[in-house]
């Protein structure tokens, strides 16, 4: 059994937590989070740290315990750091461009394709074949990654599409005659 809920989450200085009933909200330099918890999960804030504990002694409320505990831990890293997802373009004639709430992608199609970026993220193209993908919410960051990436998955045989940066895609042998 994890015991990730034991551990508690350290709050830095720059970062305002207030709690209400079952509300968390978090405010950074960056940006403000809030989150509503489950009623198995308590919440408590002690000299700068806080601690979740399992309202109820069963076995799903530790688990909701532990799981909350992340979600407040990714919320104080986001609103002090924030989080980016690192994409790649590999293909000839794969390019990517990000003009203002709009992301155009050329991926081999016989149109462009055009993602309309959503609130609270931001999308840069350092180079043409790569993304940035940056945002203070680390569940929305990776959503619009996976997006972006559904679009065209890097196939098996020439490993032609979008990409993570640290993905390895497994390549397959050619048909032979």
């Amino acid at each position: 059994m994890s015991r990730i809920a034991n551990s508690p989450v350290t709050v830095p200085s720059g970062v305002d937590v207030t709690i209400n009933g079952s509300e968390v909200n978090v405010k950074g330099s960056k940006g403000a989070l809030n989150l509503s918890l489950h009623q198995a999960v308590a919440i408590s804030q002690e000299d700068g740290q806080l601690l979740l504990k399992a309202a109820q002694q069963s076995q799903q409320s530790v688990a909701l315990a532990g799981t909350f505990r992340s979600l407040v831990n990714n919320m104080v890293v986001g609103v002090t750091e924030g989080f980016q997802k690192q994409l790649e373009l590999q293909g000839v004639g794969y390019r990517a461009q990000a003009q203002g709430k709009k992301l155009n992608l050329t991926l081999g199609f016989s149109h462009p394709v055009v993602y309309d970026v959503p609130e609270g993220i931001e999308i840069e193209t350092p180079t043409q074949t790569q993304i940035l993908v940056k945002g203070i919410d680390k569940q929305k960051v990776g959503q619009v990654s996976a997006e972006i990436r559904a679009f065209r998955p890097p196939e098996p045989y020439k490993g032609k599409g979008v990409r993570y940066a640290d993905e390895y895609v497994k390549r397959k042998e050619a048909k032979k005659k």
